[in-house]
């Protein structure tokens, strides 16, 4: 199904609007690396392969690619887009020439997967519900908003019924009208004859193309497709814990269903930006504390920044380089459950860079009543 593929220009490492010459480089770099020569036996690589092959040959065409960065896969999955409803057109012939002529492009192809598959399907595949296409997107969060959960809005774009037709594709105070070749099941019987016989099958109608109704007077604002596509704000709750490059489900949230399946559903990567001074682990939140060599040695009570502010915290005397301390539940609250992580303080023993005369006095009277050897010979004058 064309809501399981992965997104062209993510197959080929590129961003969405790349230049012609920017895919071209991409696919060359990346069909190089998974060409099955290149990794014979290696059932992976030849599946990662035909993905590149697929994506190029849509990023290539500039046809087939305004048609996808428009509707998505839907514009252009081969299997959808064959023998779509309005695969003849929309100019005059079976569809009453209410079209006032015929027009110079064809939306089969762009929205063959709202109608239904190609070739040969039954009426119940081709008319049966399905669910609509996965949507993605990514929102970026600070430190503390992920510790702590947020309310974020992220825009995306989706498949939705066109509000003028209800999403039946006439215009208004019309209908469409039932297909008199295959009664409205979308499908006819075919006999043909072969060296065992008569043989009879069912093939798709090819007056109203499996869709199984004609419309004579088409919905002016989405063209008789009965879909448009659109912008949207979505509200995404972000909950408290969350990490970075975790993706969030919203059921429903996604493109329309195709004739009355479910929608399909959004899915939001989160990206998290690095803090000035907390980093993370786990639900941990880590600090390197610079202090001086004087409150080591003596101890000192700091204020310590925390996620909730800043807190008091008692240094012991003699502390070393490199200890660490630990402030309870002050850390990351927990995803799939109550209570929070700790906080842990890695401690860094300044040395002063510029001590004026008295400052080195008294540490040289201090070195010597602890026995330390120093080095007390002034730098004489060239």
């Amino acid at each position: 199904m064309a809501a399981d593929k992965r997104d062209y220009y993510e197959s080929l490492g590129v961003a969405k609007g790349a230049s012609d010459d920017e895919i071209k480089k991409a696919f060359r770099k990346q069909a190089k690396k998974y060409h099955p020569d290149v990794n014979p036996g290696n059932s992976k690589a030849e599946a990662r392969f035909k993905e590149i092959n697929e994506a190029y040959e849509v990023l290539s065409d500039s046809d087939k690619k305004s048609r996808y960065d428009q509707f998505g896969h839907a514009g252009v999955d081969p299997n959808f887009g064959a023998g779509g409803p309005f695969g003849g057109g929309f100019g005059g012939g079976s569809y009453g020439g209410g079209f006032g002529g015929s027009m110079d492009f064809d939306l089969g192809d762009i929205f063959g997967s709202i109608f239904g598959g190609g070739g040969g399907a039954t009426s119940r595949s081709r008319n049966a519900p399905r669910k609509g296409e996965r949507v993605r997107a990514s929102v970026a969060i600070t430190f503390e908003e992920a510790a702590f959960g947020c309310d974020k809005d992220v825009s995306i774009q989706r498949i939705e019924k066109c509000d003028d037709c209800s999403g039946s594709g006439c215009e208004s105070g019309t209908t469409a009208e039932k297909c008199s070749d295959c009664g409205g099941s979308g499908v006819v019987s075919v006999q043909q004859r072969t060296p065992f016989g008569v043989m009879q099958s069912t093939a798709e109608c090819q007056r109203c193309h499996g869709r199984g109704k004609i419309i004579h007077q088409p919905c002016k604002k989405c063209k008789g497709l009965g879909m448009v596509r659109r912008n949207r704000t979505i509200t995404v709750t972000i909950p408290g814990g969350i990490d970075n490059g975790q993706t969030i489900s919203m059921r429903g949230q996604g493109s329309a269903g195709v004739n009355g399946g479910e929608a399909g559903d959004l899915f939001v990567t989160i990206s998290i930006k690095p803090h000035e001074v907390f980093e993370r682990e786990g639900n941990a939140v880590l600090l390197n504390l610079p202090i001086s060599f004087v409150q080591a040695a003596l101890g000192a009570e700091l204020q310590v920044p925390t996620l909730d502010g800043k807190v008091k915290y008692s240094v012991p005397a003699g502390t070393q380089t490199g200890a660490v301390f630990r402030l309870r539940n002050k850390g990351i609250q927990n995803l799939r459950g109550s209570g929070r992580g700790d906080q842990y303080i890695t401690v860094n023993v300044t040395v002063p860079t510029s001590l004026n005369k008295e400052q080195k006095e008294h540490l040289r009277k201090f070195a010597e009543a602890g026995g330390d050897v120093v080095d007390t010979k002034k730098k004489r004058r060239k």
